[in-house]
């Protein structure tokens, strides 16, 4: 088996999930020089690849976006996602000048969907299963979006009735996969997104209950999703993780290839003159 380098991964994860493929499921998105601007279900989303500007342009296109969120748009805030190997260096600190607030940095982990794939034992009394399988659909979304929020400490990902309409209309692109203990109670949950036109899937919602942690139950969690995106011709699968869950990604054969931190704009009506 051929190894990608970590520069190879991180080309791949810069040419196939940025711009256009971080609007999967936007309501609306255009370009403005650089940049893709989004209007999601949740707010609104800004991607790039390379700025090609820095100084006072950079400034004009920070405060042009901000601009067309607030006035032409309905959305209560939005998201500039940063990376850590971009150009200029100086983009956190313009961004945080405009009234932008950085949410804690996070892993970008890539590597082969293969390398996730292999079953492993589950702990006694915990059962693994998809959502909507043996179950309603609506209700095992809700339950691992509780999950979520008590692992996090605040709402999690989007909307239930949402996330499991979507579900319900794209089988063959995502899926959420739930381990549930012998009372039925959710302990650990996932979602799977493939990544239109690319090789790519994406590990998404990924949360275990504090009880249950180091048992061996997220990275089975892991596989079964790994099984399911090699079923449908995935080859890379990427995850932008927290500190808890990223040596559990690298054991299974992910790699770090940069970091990411989003910088969140949230949106008032201009002051009108007196």
């Amino acid at each position: 088996m051929v190894t990608a380098t970590t520069g190879e991964l991180l080309a791949a994860y810069d040419s196939q999930l940025r711009l256009e493929a971080e609007m999967v499921g936007a309501l609306s998105w255009h370009r403005h020089g650089p940049l893709v601007r989004g209007v999601l279900e949740h707010g609104g989303f800004v991607s790039y690849r390379e700025l090609g500007v820095d100084g006072d342009d950079l400034d004009r296109l920070i405060a042009e976006t901000v601009a067309w969120y607030r006035d032409e748009t309905d959305v209560a805030s939005f998201e500039w996602k940063t990376r850590g190997h971009d150009r200029p260096a100086d983009l956190p600190e313009r961004l945080v000048a405009h009234g932008f607030v950085p949410d804690p940095a996070e892993t970008v982990m890539m590597g082969r969907a293969d390398l996730l794939a292999r079953p492993l034992d589950l702990p006694a009394g915990i059962t693994l299963r998809r959502a909507g399988e043996g179950g309603d659909l609506l209700d095992d979304v809700a339950r691992a979006s509780r999950l979520q929020t008590d692992v996090f400490g605040r709402d999690a990902g989007p909307d239930a009735r949402l996330l499991a309409a979507r579900l319900a209309a794209e089988p063959d692109r995502t899926g959420l996969w739930l381990a549930e203990d012998a009372a039925g109670m959710v302990v650990c949950a996932g979602r799977l997104e493939v990544v239109p036109g690319t090789d790519v899937a994406g590990l998404w919602g990924g949360a275990t209950s504090a009880a249950w942690r180091g048992r061996g139950i997220y990275r089975a969690v892991v596989a079964a999703r790994a099984q399911a995106a090699l079923a449908l011709g995935v080859v890379h699968l990427h995850s932008d993780c927290t500190e808890m869950s990223r040596p559990i990604l690298e054991r299974s054969g992910l790699v770090a290839v940069t970091t990411t931190t989003p910088y969140l704009c949230s949106l008032a009506p201009p002051r009108q003159p007196i």
